[in-house]
Parts: C-alpha cells; structure tokens; sequence
C-alpha cells in the first residue's frame, strides 16, 4: 500500500510506515499526479481535497481508497466527492483543540501585560462552543474569568433533542451581538460555514466590526473566512481602538500584510501547532487507517511524545497570580515569537512564502499539560489559577 502524507505530519514514518510506503509531500503541492499510485492520502488543512482533485486522480487510474487528515477542521475536504468514489474519510476531531487553548491564554495572557490590564478582571465572549471553544469556556471558568458563550447551531440541536425528550432547553447561550455589547474579550472558534441559516462566512461583517466597543479585544483562532479582513484592516486604521489576535486570515498563504501590521498579535495559522496535538492527529488517522485495511494499531501516544524540554517549575512567595501564570505560560509558549517570526520570513521573502515557511519550518512546542508546577508554602494560593490554566500541579 502506498500512501501519500503531507511532510508536515509528525511521525509518519513511525506510524504509517507499519501500514505501508509512505511518500511525504508538501501540502501545497499535492496533485492528482501525486495521488495517481496512492492507496491513501494524508494531509493537513492546506491542501484542498476537493472534487477535481480527486476526479483527476481518478482518471489517471489512481486506486485511492482511504483520506485522512490530522487536523479539527474539515472544511477543506470535499466529503460528498470522497463518498461518490467510494473512499472512506477521517479526521482528528479534538486533537490539537488544547493547543489552541494555549494559544489563547498565552496571547491574552501577553496583551494583559502589554496594556497592564488583569485578565480575570474581563469579560469573555466565545462564540463556538465545540472541541475548542467547549473546553476553552471549562478552562476559563476554571481559572475564574467571566465568560458568555454563544453557539446558535449548537442550541438549536440540543434544544431540538431536548424536546423530543420532553426535557428543558439549553440554557445559558447568548446570542453574537450580547457577546459584542457585554464581553472585553471575543474570542472565534467557529466552523466556516458558506450558507444556510448558521452561516459564519464573514460572521463578523461590517456592522459588527463596527459594534466593538472601544477597548474590546478580538482574537480569532477558528476560520480566517469568519472576518471580514478588509472591515477590520479600516477599524483597526482608522479609529484604532481595538486590539486583534490573528492567526487565521482570508486568502491563505497570501494574507493581507496591511492587516498583519496593525495586528497586536499576528501569527500563521499556527494556534493548534503543538507537537502533541500535532502527533494526537498522527495518532489518530493511524488508528483509522489501520481499521480500515484490517490492521492492528499497535503505536500508542506514548510511543510518540518524547520528553518535554522544560518539565517543571517550582515556585515560592512573591509573585502575584498575573506574573506566575505569565512566567509558566512562558516556559512553555510565548506567541511574540510566532509574530516575530512571520514578520520576518514576510520581509525576507514575501507574503505567501514567509507564512508558509514559517509554518514549514514551524520549532518546537509542548503544551502547558506537559509542564509541572511545584508550589512552594508561600505560593499555595496559585493553584486553582494554574490548574484551571491546565498545568499539572505537583503534589504538596
């Protein structure tokens, strides 16, 4: 069997080499060529799986049977093309979800420096309450933050199975405008959905933009296609009096530069780029993989994550909550490097390849569970903070 995988994807060789020849190629330049020999397909959110690619392929006599892809989203797989030509299809549901929380906390967690703000002091909006934005609303409150939570499509099919149940509607959803008129904060974890009555392409359009209160800060960590790019470029021009978190954009790889200029934050999609959630999606199209040719998943996640670089801290008395989850948020991510890093390569060598190349070339990260914390007896009072925050806290 021999299988085509994105060389993006961490530990194919070690997964996927079990099951077959693995031949790694970059995302961008997977073809119906590529794919003319191919078994199986294994890709990332770059590459377009879409009708003619596969039909091309096809033609070409390709015996293509099994597409997976290492990521949450799905939206760039044509899953009705896959079923017309009988080839079955997986995705990673989840698998770097934790990633992005961290992107999240480390960015909030900067800007609440930046502009000597306390974080638990705001208010904040997410809209998209799914693998990412569900346990980013459980983290939050965890850590004793204030948030709102919107998700129409969510309400309607738990209010829907809620009545064929005859039990009580969910609750405690809000629709976007409350979040834009009530949060400090909003932050994006939805789907792109092109049409229909849950729509979000452009779910923040012109008006909305123009809504946000003065102050407010908007993070988006979901779809690029959810903003309308060029309203928030003439906001943030303009009036410049709100603050935005970017790491998806319109027209991928080749952003708007203007627009990355006047960003606080701005990075390359890289928000669920840990290792660990990057080898979870490895780990999980294997297994499906491996189901579907009648093989056994023998690898576990921990034959693939190794060590971590920094794998404890120990803190004493002295440091107020905001400076000790700032420092170990730290030691494990910092998101100025990401923005450093695609400002650079852009300046080097362009738009579209700087972005690319960073994500290329993406370095190392774990996530904030693979650090330990160790309290000492005048800094038992950082706990609930850095638990809810998702570190691992050592036993006193």
């Amino acid at each position: 069997m021999k299988i085509v995988v994105d060389a993006n994807v961490p530990a194919a060789e070690a997964c996927f080499g079990a099951l077959g020849e693995v031949v790694r190629v970059p995302g961008r330049e997977i073809a119906p060529a590529t794919l003319a020999s191919a078994d199986a397909l294994v890709v990332r959110s770059i590459t377009r799986v879409d009708a003619a690619l596969i039909a091309e392929a096809k033609s070409m006599g390709s015996p293509l049977r099994f597409v997976g892809t290492c990521t949450i989203g799905t939206d760039h797989v044509d899953q009705h093309a896959l079923a017309g030509h009988d080839i079955a299809f997986s995705s990673a549901p989840g698998c770097n979800a934790e990633a992005v929380l961290d992107y999240v906390l480390a960015s909030l967690s900067t800007l609440a420096e930046r502009h000597d703000f306390r974080l638990v002091e705001r208010r904040v909006g997410i809209v998209g309450v799914g693998n990412v934005g569900g346990r980013l609303l459980k983290r939050l409150t965890a850590m004793g933050i204030d948030c709102l939570a919107c998700d129409p499509p969510r309400v309607e099919a738990e209010g829907l199975e809620a009545e064929r149940q005859g039990a009580r509607s969910l609750a405690g959803f809000h629709d976007l405008d409350t979040l834009i008129d009530e949060c400090d904060v909003l932050c994006l974890h939805t789907p792109l959905v092109s049409e229909g009555p849950h729509a979000t392409h452009h779910l923040l359009d012109v008006q909305r933009i123009a809504a946000l209160a003065p102050g407010t800060l908007l993070l988006n960590a979901g779809r690029g296609d959810c903003v309308d790019g060029r309203a928030l470029r003439q906001r943030l021009a303009g009036q410049g009096d709100i603050t935005a978190v970017l790491d998806v954009w319109e027209h991928e790889p080749a952003i708007d530069a203007a627009l990355a200029d006047l960003a606080a934050i701005a990075t390359p999609h890289i928000a669920g780029y840990s290792l660990d959630g990057k080898l979870r999606g490895t780990h999980h199209i294997y297994r499906a993989l491996a189901h579907h040719v009648g093989l056994p998943a023998r690898l576990t996640m921990d034959d693939l994550a190794p060590a971590p670089p920094v794998a404890r801290l120990v803190l004493e008395a002295g440091l107020s909550p905001e400076e000790a989850l700032r420092l170990c948020l730290r030691a494990v991510y910092d998101p100025r490097r990401d923005h450093d890093s695609l400002h650079r390569e852009a300046r080097r060598q362009g738009m579209a390849k700087g972005f690319d190349g960073c994500r290329a070339r993406y370095p190392l990260r774990r996530e904030v569970a693979s650090l330990e914390i160790e309290l000492g007896e005048g800094a038992r009072e950082l706990r609930p903070l850095l638990a809810g925050a998702g570190f691992r806290i050592a036993a006193d």
